[in-house]
């Protein structure tokens, strides 16, 4: 059988082995709190290569120090970070994977000391802070933050930029009207609501020429919240700007109980991708190899992000192809057990 998952994937001259994007989730591990990758990141990271993952993308990373989700986050807010991203860049090609980074902002989230900063004075709940409402330059600081931060992930080597417009940081709060309340051009209506996304993705485009994603929240879960026909309009836009690809997540914008099961997100990336016809990665509880190509074929996305399940076998990619019958090369070093 010819395998869609394990077939490549190719955007703006960068090709991927295969359909399997390892997804970007936060180690909490740069322990000197100044955001530098440390020895866990490349054993984390690298060895997802070795599993034969085909797009590698690196957790969270802050593009100021106050919009860290924790203080071990790791962070692209100056100079200082490129060596070490350069390096891990340098051992993950080593065995085939492409690289992206997900440039973050966490917003009303932000867990570090001092003010934190979002759209509008809501706290996410009683134990957490209060942030300060966004000045019009604290807003245009934070877009020129994350244009920064892109220039940066270019010397570092990164073949693919994401930016983290999901899971109630930033970027989301600023799109959902249950965290703004603005009444300035950043708030309101629908298009206001996405000026601060569009102002990023342009300044982006402005210093980035590679692939671009944009990972949502495609269902606030909340009456008065977004859902996923909500993120066709957006979609609309960020395929207008250049974006490339609509990673699909949900949730966390604000406290909501959520129905988790089996590919609970798909039907959001599914409906975003036919709705928008913009390619989208599906992601959320996909765990074996049978479901991921159940996705591909079936056209209800293009890449298929998997999380936990690569914490549980760094080798997932393998594991999946035996259960597809696929003949998948290994590194020759493991000849022997394939």
């Amino acid at each position: 059988m010819k395998s869609a998952l394990f077939s490549p994937y190719t955007v703006k001259g960068v090709t991927m082995k295969n359909r399997i994007v390892m997804s970007p989730m936060c180690m909490y591990s740069s322990h000197n709190e100044d955001g530098h990758v440390q020895d866990w990141h490349m054993t984390h990271y690298v060895s997802r290569a070795v599993g034969q993952v085909g797009l590698i993308m690196v957790e969270a990373t802050a593009v100021q120090p106050q919009g860290r989700i924790s203080p071990q986050d790791l962070g692209i807010w100056n100079d200082d970070h490129i060596q070490g991203f350069q390096e891990l860049n340098r051992q993950i090609k080593v065995h085939g994977s492409k690289t992206a980074i997900q440039l973050a902002h966490a917003g009303r989230k932000a867990m570090v000391d001092g003010d934190i900063y979002a759209p509008s004075a809501l706290a996410f709940n009683e134990k957490m802070k209060t942030p300060v409402e966004m000045s019009t330059e604290d807003i245009k600081e934070t877009i020129a933050a994350f244009v920064e931060g892109a220039k940066r992930s270019k010397e570092a080597g990164f073949d693919i930029i994401e930016l983290h417009g999901a899971h109630g940081y930033l970027i989301n709060e600023f799109l959902s009207p249950l965290t703004n309340k603005r009444k300035d051009e950043y708030g309101g209506s629908t298009e206001n609501r996405y000026r601060f996304l569009r102002d990023i993705i342009d300044g982006v485009n402005e210093v980035w020429d590679g692939p671009l994603f944009v990972r949502v929240s495609a269902n606030d879960y909340h009456p008065e919240g977004l859902t996923a026909e909500d993120y066709v309009t957006y979609a609309k836009w960020m395929k207008e700007q250049g974006v490339d690809l609509v990673d699909v997540s949900s949730g966390a914008v604000v406290p909501a109980a959520i129905d988790v099961y089996p590919g609970y997100q798909v039907g959001f990336a599914e409906t975003i991708k036919a709705g928008a016809a913009i390619d989208t990665g599906a992601v959320g509880l996909i765990t074996s190899g049978l479901q991921a190509e159940e996705i591909l074929r079936n056209n209800r996305a293009d890449l298929i992000f998997v999380a936990r399940e690569l914490l549980r076998d760094p080798y997932w990619p393998r594991t999946a192809a035996k259960e597809l019958g696929v003949e998948m090369e290994s590194p020759k070093q493991y000849d022997r057990s394939w």
